[in-house]
This record gives C-alpha cells, sequence and structure tokens, in this order.
C-alpha cells in the first residue's frame, strides 16, 4: 500500500458513510483498491473481538448477509437489532437508541427508508454510522458496481456507465460515486422518473473536468457506446402499490439483447439485484456472456469489510 493509499484509508478512521459523496475521489478509489486486496488474499485484516449493530427497517438478503460475512472476515461478530424484536418498534426514541448502542457496538449499519433518519443516527451516535440503504442513496452498492467495472476494465476514468430504469437510490449514488471516479454516467428513465435534480447537480459538480453526468429519455441514447450497463427493479421497496403503472411506464426500458448491442463491445451488464427477469432485464441478457451481476453482488462482501475496516481504524 503506498503512502497515498495508506493516508487515504486512515483518513476513514472513525467517519460516518452515508452518502457515496461523504469521501473523497482518493479515499474511494483507496476503498475499492483495499476490497480488491482482500477478495484477492493479498491482504487480510482482524479487528479482534469489534461488534457491528444492523439496525435494518427494509428487508434485505445481500446487504445484511454480506455484511455479517464481512464482519466476520474480520474477526468480529454481527448484532441484529431489528426494529420487530427490540424496543424501535415500540417507540423508543432514536436518539436513545443510538446513544445506548453506541456503548454496546464498534459501528452500527443502518437501512431505513428516510435519509434523515440516517442523519440522525449519525449525530446522535458516537460510533460510525453506514448508510446499508435509504431511499435517497444506497452508497456501498455503488462501491461494490465500481469495483466490479474495474475488475473488468482498469482505469475507470473517462469509462461510460450507462443506467436504464428508475432514477431511485442506486441511480443516485452511481451517479455520486462514479462523478467521484471520473467515469461519465448517463441515466435514462422515462418521462416523470428522472433522478432528483439536486443530486444530478451535485454529482455535476463533484466531477472532474471531462467527465459528464446526464439524464435522458431515450434508453438508445444512453447506452450507445458504454462500457458498462445497468438496471435496477422498476418498482422498489415501498413503491409496490405502483407495479402496474410503472410496468407501462417502463415498457421500453428493458435491458435486453437488442439494446445491449448499442453498447460497446466489451461492455458488461449490471444489476443490483432482486431482478425480475422479462422486466427490468430479459433472461438472455442477465444469464448472457456480458453479465458481471453475480460478481457484482460477491463485491458487496469486499467492499463492506474494507469499509469496515477503514472506519474502525483496522488497517
Amino acid at each position: 500500500m503506498t503512502l497515498g493509499v495508506a493516508a487515504a484509508l486512515t483518513a476513514l478512521r472513525g467517519r460516518d458513510y452515508l452518502s457515496s459523496a461523504d469521501c473523497s475521489t482518493d479515499e474511494t478509489t483507496a476503498l475499492i483498491g483495499l476490497a480488491q486486496q482482500l477478495k484477492s488474499g493479498e491482504r487480510r485484516i482482524d479487528l479482534g473481538n469489534r461488534v457491528l449493530g444492523l439496525i435494518f427497517s427494509k428487508a434485505s438478503t445481500r446487504t445484511r448477509v454480506s455484511f455479517q460475512v464481512a464482519m466476520a472476515h474480520l474477526g468480529g461478530q454481527t448484532v441484529d437489532l431489528h426494529p420487530s424484536v427490540t424496543q424501535l418498534g415500540r417507540g423508543e426514541p432514536l436518539e436513545d437508541t443510538a446513544r445506548v448502542l453506541s456503548r454496546y457496538c464498534d459501528v452500527l449499519a443502518v437501512r431505513t427508508f428516510a435519509q434523515q433518519e440516517i442523519v440522525d443516527y449519525a449525530f446522535w451516535s458516537d460510533v460510525p454510522v453506514i448508510n446499508a440503504l435509504t431511499d435517497l442513496e444506497h452508497p456501498c452498492q455503488a462501491l461494490a458496481d465500481f469495483m466490479t467495472m474495474k475488475e473488468e476494465h482498469g482505469e475507470l476514468s473517462g469509462h461510460t456507465l450507462a443506467y436504464v430504469g428508475d432514477g431511485n437510490n442506486v441511480a443516485h449514488s452511481l451517479m455520486l460515486c462514479g462523478a467521484l471516479l471520473g467515469v461519465n454516467i448517463k441515466i435514462a428513465c422515462p418521462q416523470g422518473f428522472e433522478p432528483l435534480n439536486g443530486i444530478l447537480e451535485q454529482a455535476r459538480k463533484i466531477a472532474p473536468e471531462g467527465t459528464s453526468v446526464d439524464v435522458t429519455n431515450d434508453p438508445f441514447e444512453a447506452v450507445k457506446g458504454a462500457q458498462a450497463v445497468y438496471t435496477d427493479v422498476w418498482a422498489s421497496m415501498g413503491q409496490e402499490e405502483e407495479q402496474q403503472q410503472r410496468a407501462a411506464a417502463f415498457a421500453e426500458f428493458c435491458v435486453n439483447q437488442t439494446l445491449l448491442n448499442q453498447a460497446a463491445s466489451d461492455a458488461i451488464v449490471l444489476h443490483c439485484l432482486p431482478a425480475h427477469r422479462g422486466e427490468e432485464i430479459s433472461a438472455e441478457v442477465m444469464e448472457g456472456p456480458q453479465s458481471r451481476i453475480f460478481d457484482q453482488a460477491e463485491n458487496r462482501l469486499h467492499v463492506q469489510q474494507a469499509l469496515l475496516a477503514a472506519v474502525m481504524g483496522g488497517l
């Protein structure tokens, strides 16, 4: 590890990770590099008997399991603090919960609806708080996404990732994290489903000169020449009642072979899962030779292990 990379990782000690924009370009790059070292076995980190507290108000498979396994690989353990089995579910104030859990746990990962809730946890907590997904952002997912792209293409700067689908939390974090890394981001959404303007402007502000972050209503325009083509479900958690309405609006936004043919010849296909084959992605593309979807899912484990080690100062 070079002095610059070591300094970037050391700078994360004790810090929260609530947004992709909470890290600098150097810090984000260093986290992905550390994750690659952990994945390859080049690096091993033992934090001793540290404890991760999981506070998940939303259902989860990959995020929950990858955090638990990441903590186990670091020599620590995880406590599941689901609201249904804690006093959170009976109305205990968040500020009380955060202060108490800070005395039991070394780090908290929170998966919830409102971004303000995780901001409040970070305010009242004395230990680092990690965003394990909110309605606004999914920053750990974006780290894994760009790690997967880096594994395939090497240097990320100047490459293009096209996201086709809803302008949701995943799209927001891809825009912010991609901008930091110098990746051109093209978001294609039906009219009325675009990402928030505030996030778009923030991404453009932090992007280096020559890096673009654009939104279009034309999926073919977005995908043309891209090195990665990404999609997500059309209705996220909490939007299930809108499924039929969204299916009609997104009918032309399926990542199928016809659309994928517009991308670069070496383009990879990404999806944060769970996937609905035949809706946002065709079975042919999901199971095809360009799919890196399950590598991407695995990389959640490695980036979260790197992030946990960094914020707990175990480097």
